[in-house]
């Protein structure tokens, strides 16, 4: 079968909360105020980051790209979501969808693997102090940025090609109000074992590694702190790796249970996975600037002062 002879619904019909439809116009004002603290939030991170000279440090830069990633999250979905919510316009065009949903898959690695390289900088901060300067250059951190991106683009761009192939002829009404590469498939009336197959070699070899190696670095961290022999010491430097530690487990908690509720929640209601998606993508791009801002009093301070300067 070629790839442009297939069947292909002119467009998708999104879906809000399956069972909450009277209540979608009360919904849409929590939600407008998640967009409005991610959006804001993440802004003024990336804005203070930018007029700050004393930010102008290899852990700044990849708060930096964390803060942009979930902006460009939260732009991703927006337009879908509020016109779900806010003007019950529920059809999303073919292309655009496949568009969506490339955006929200490489958006969401992107982030995984900006916070395996924010593992890799409180490593070398922590256990190799003396050449951390030397390490983590300019020219270093932007070949990251740019490496991260790139997986992102270039593992997930074979999912185009391979949804494109399939023929939709089952239904075209999605479970959410954005487009996930598992809910399109699910439509599909032809076999998706190709894409099954590597969407888990995707998953496996992104975000799985990153978990793994996230781990590894904070036992070596770990391992280099217990041989400090002050405790004072010990809880100071450990402090300096509690808001990454939150910001991971806010980004990989949430997306463990959506891949749990997929896998073998098959028989919960609909809502659950809705749910469980909407808190997936929604709470880190609110949480992440809130917990940077709370934990990190150099970050803290310049909001502070750029507040002030507004004000005078």
């Amino acid at each position: 079968m070629g790839l442009f002879n297939v069947t292909h619904p002119a467009s998708f019909l999104l879906t809000g909360i399956p069972g909450l439809e009277s209540s979608h116009a009360w919904l849409a004002g929590p939600l407008c105020v998640m967009y409005a603290v991610a959006l804001g939030g993440n802004t003024v991170i990336l804005q203070a980051v930018r007029v700050e000279p004393s930010l102008h440090e290899p852990m700044y830069y990849f708060l930096s790209m964390l803060s942009f990633s979930d902006v460009a999250m939260s732009m991703a979905t927006l337009p879908t979501v509020l016109r779900t919510f806010c003007l019950n316009a529920r059809n999303i065009a073919f292309d655009a969808c496949l568009i969506q949903m490339f955006l929200i898959h490489s958006f969401s690695m992107m982030e995984s693997g900006i916070l395996l390289a924010m593992s890799f900088d409180r490593y070398v901060a922590i256990c190799d102090p003396l050449r951390y300067a030397a390490v983590l250059t300019n020219e270093v951190i932007a070949r990251i940025g740019i490496a991260v991106a790139a997986r992102s683009f270039i593992i997930l761009l074979p999912l185009l090609f391979l949804f494109k192939r399939l023929p939709i002829c089952r239904s075209n009404v999605l479970s959410h109000s954005y487009c996930l590469h598992p809910d399109m498939m699910k439509l599909a009336c032809a076999d998706i074992t190709i894409n099954s197959i590597y969407g888990f070699f995707v998953l496996v070899s992104t975000f799985g590694m990153d978990m793994f190696l996230i781990f590894l670095s904070y036992v070596l961290i770990l391992h280099s702190v217990m041989a400090i022999a002050s405790r004072e010491e010990r809880l100071k430097v450990l402090n300096t790796c509690v808001s990454h530690i939150l910001a991971v487990l806010v980004f990989y908690v949430p997306m463990i249970g959506v891949s749990t509720v997929h896998r073998f929640g098959k028989h919960a209601p609909r809502y659950v996975h809705v749910l469980m998606s909407n808190v997936y993508l929604f709470v880190p791009p609110v949480l992440n600037p809130l917990i940077y801002s709370a934990k990190t009093k150099e970050i803290r301070r310049t909001i502070v002062r750029m507040f002030r300067r507004m004000k005078t």
